[in-house]
């Protein structure tokens, strides 16, 4: 035990080597800890097996049917992940992480009704973010973001330092619309992680509605020391200086973006196009924007633009 907390693996397999060799294979903590040992080293298979054996060893401990039910879902077998833990349930019905679990193992298979109600037991035995996270992405996923945003709350009060919790109810507010309450809780995400990139660039979105382009520049360097390689990042950047009408600027940096980092994204040519239209660079307007609409053929808006490109070009040859 103590050398396998350490990561001494090495010396831990060689002792349980001796153990097993002892009691002829009938040491159940030392098959459990090897079990472990496998898994970590991504020996799924391998793992399942001795975790079976240790059930086998003691059939009335709930921690053998998790550890086989664990490796199970590894392997992706969600329903015969599900049939252990349902097992591992009856033997202690107090566990909040056989419900956890059971509820995860559910999204899997669809079945939503028994995930929400095997995570709201999970929280009945037992207050975890991680419950609480997950349940609140299953309404999210269900379409219903009142609810997700009531799970949410109530995890805030149970852990508001959370900044993980914090970002995502701001994100949730915004949304809907409700600026002031996600202004709210993404500068307390930020309050307790500063350098938080998911609440950094959330903030600064409502900051551009706004026109504050200088604070979200300044937001966007504090966000840059932690991700100086995200397209997102550097996409919004390059708005910035769209709204300061520095259009060399954006165009650069787009450019760079759409060669670089992410050159397949539509909304970076989408945005490139229309720096190019806004100077007057019909050519090079057509040909990002044929671009984006290969990308995204079924935005209607990308068609609008190319054809104001068009109307522009030929109203300004008929002027000539």
């Amino acid at each position: 035990h103590l050398h396998y907390i350490r990561k001494d693996y090495e010396t831990c397999k060689a002792i349980i080597k001796e153990q097993l060799h002892e009691t002829q294979g009938m040491c159940e903590y030392a098959v459990y800890v090897q079990a472990l040992i496998m898994r970590l080293e991504g020996k799924i298979q391998h793992s399942l097996e001795l975790f079976q054996s240790c059930a086998i060893l003691n059939p009335q401990s709930s921690d053998n049917l998790k550890q086989v039910a664990r490796s199970l879902f590894l392997l992706a077998k969600h329903k015969a992940a599900i049939e252990v833990y349902n097992e591992a349930a009856r033997l202690n019905q107090k566990d909040w992480e056989i419900s956890h679990n059971l509820g995860v193992c559910y999204i899997y298979t669809k079945d939503f009704r028994s995930t929400e109600e095997q995570l709201n037991l999970a929280l009945q035995l037992n207050k975890h973010d991680l419950t609480y996270m997950m349940l609140g992405k299953i309404h999210l996923l269900q379409g219903d973001t009142e609810k997700a945003i009531d799970v949410y709350k109530s995890a805030v009060e149970f852990s508001p330092e959370n900044t993980e919790l914090l970002t995502t109810l701001g994100l949730l507010y915004m949304q809907l619309g409700k600026h002031q309450k996600a202004f709210e809780h993404l500068g307390n995400s930020l309050t307790y992680h500063p350098n938080n990139f998911k609440a950094i660039l959330a903030a600064v979105v409502m900051m551009h509605t706004h026109r504050d382009y200088d604070v979200a520049m300044n937001k966007y360097r504090v966000a840059a020391h932690s991700v100086p390689e995200s397209p997102p990042l550097w996409h919004n950047i390059g708005m910035c200086f769209f709204g300061k009408k520095k259009y060399v600027s954006v165009s650069s940096r787009l450019r760079a973006l759409s060669k670089y980092l992410s050159p397949f994204d539509w909304k970076i040519l989408y945005n490139l196009g229309l720096v190019h239209l806004t100077m007057q660079q019909y050519a090079s307007a057509f040909q990002l924007l044929s671009a984006a609409i290969n990308l995204q053929p079924r935005m209607s808006e990308l068609y609008m633009l190319l054809a104001a490109k068009y109307h522009k070009n030929y109203y300004a040859n008929s002027l000539k």
